[in-house]
């Protein structure tokens, strides 16, 4: 909670930094939201197999002090006036480096730590976690910038990550429901595509998370331009919000801890609830109604988002599971580097609205295309059944 806290508030110093440094350029905001996620795109299945083979504890804390450092350096950047958009983009892409290890390590240590009983009902209280930091964190950075400047959120962040170290160092590892480590072997990457491909609930999962998330998930660039360029706001209003989105997102957390086992109609009647309220977003006149209208979007995405995540690491066996979470977050995030430049870019030459009502255009249509594809395969498969058996001689 605290690390969350204090990366959320670096996520809205950031894209403020980002702002100031470029006198309100969409491009370069997507140009830093995309380099922090490139690495995804390009070595997500290599973080996974790290994830599958070495001690996820251990792993951890080297990415979190990584991360930790990270933080530090931008904050002192910005600390002594000395920092250029330049070194933003470098270490947004430094950070995207560590989180390719770090988050199907963390995705996986879940089971570890609860055991597969209660893996569903852990994954969505961990986003009720993550969601109550994101709820705390932009308004705090809001306010913090407001009374103290940019650099104090990074310094912050970076302090934050000494609570995540300790208690994965006080952990009773005896405790722990430990994976055996998978050896190092050739084709490992190609075995984990193949066990993804032969299981259809995996694979449509894994197409809608990324048209979705590629397209329709990027809040962290719609409500910056949305703020500063439609409604003129200042920092304190543009962290409320983040905050506001994070409150639906909150609820729809808490809704899917509540499933013990999502199933794919919960997945497409939520793709298509967020696509429908994401479009009406853009359409708002004032920014109030622009903060309501982000709480039932809010909580459509996370229970959208939570339920994806429960159903491919259920559907996956233990010793594959760094892998498959490797190439979840490679659907999830990995398409970050193609969205938000696109959304900036949009942005920026048709104006904030029309990205936010792109978003959920190509989202719905996704939705739907997914949808289709699921009805025919189960219908092939009650033909099949139906059928009358041959007779062999």
């Amino acid at each position: 909670m605290i690390s969350n806290t204090g990366t959320w508030m670096q996520r809205v110093a950031q894209d403020w930094l980002v702002l100031e440094l470029t006198h309100g350029s969409g491009s370069a905001l997507g140009i830093t939201t995309g380099l922090q996620f490139l690495p995804l795109l390009l070595f997500s299945l290599w973080g996974g197999m790290i994830a599958d083979r070495y001690s996820k504890r251990l792993v951890l804390m080297g990415t979190q002090a990584a991360m930790g450092a990270l933080a530090l350096i931008l904050g002192v950047l910005a600390l002594t006036h000395s920092v250029a958009i330049w070194q933003v983009y470098a270490l947004a892409f430094a950070g995207g480096m560590v989180t390719v290890v770090d988050n199907p390590t963390r995705q996986a240590f879940a089971t570890e730590m609860v055991g597969r009983s209660g893996l569903a009902n852990a994954i969505a209280l961990n986003s009720a976690v993550f969601n109550l930091a994101r709820i705390a964190g932009p308004a705090v950075a809001g306010l913090v910038i407001a009374a103290l400047g940019t650099p104090a959120a990074f310094l912050v962040n970076a302090a934050s990550y000494g609570a995540v170290l300790i208690s994965l160092k006080l952990m009773r590892v005896s405790e722990l429901n430990v994976v055996e480590s998978v050896p190092r072997a050739k084709g490992q990457l190609r075995e984990a595509m193949q066990y993804v491909k032969e299981r259809p609930a995996l694979w449509m999962t894994m197409v809608l998370i990324f048209f979705v998330a590629t397209f329709g998930m990027n809040f962290q660039v719609t409500n910056a331009l949305m703020s500063r360029v439609v409604f003129h706001t200042g920092a304190g209003l543009f962290g409320l919000a983040s905050a506001v989105f994070a409150v639906g997102a909150l609820g729809g957390a808490l809704l899917a801890a509540r499933r013990s086992r999502p199933t794919m109609a919960l997945l497409l009647a939520t793709a298509f609830a967020f696509s429908v309220l994401e479009v009406i977003s853009g359409f708002m006149p004032g920014y109030w109604s622009y903060l309501i209208m982000l709480v039932p979007t809010g909580l459509a995405l996370l229970t959208f988002t939570t339920a994806a995540n429960s159903v491919v690491q259920l559907g996956t066996t233990a010793d594959m599971r760094g892998r498959v979470m490797g190439l979840y977050m490679l659907f999830f995030l990995g398409g970050a580097p193609i969205g938000s430049p696109l959304v900036g870019w949009a942005a920026e030459e048709f104006g904030p609205r029309v990205s936010l009502l792109a978003g959920g255009a190509i989202s719905l249509v996704a939705t739907t295309a997914i949808g289709l594809m699921l009805a025919r395969s189960r219908g092939k498969r009650v033909r099949e059944y139906l059928r009358p058996a041959r007779l062999v001689a």
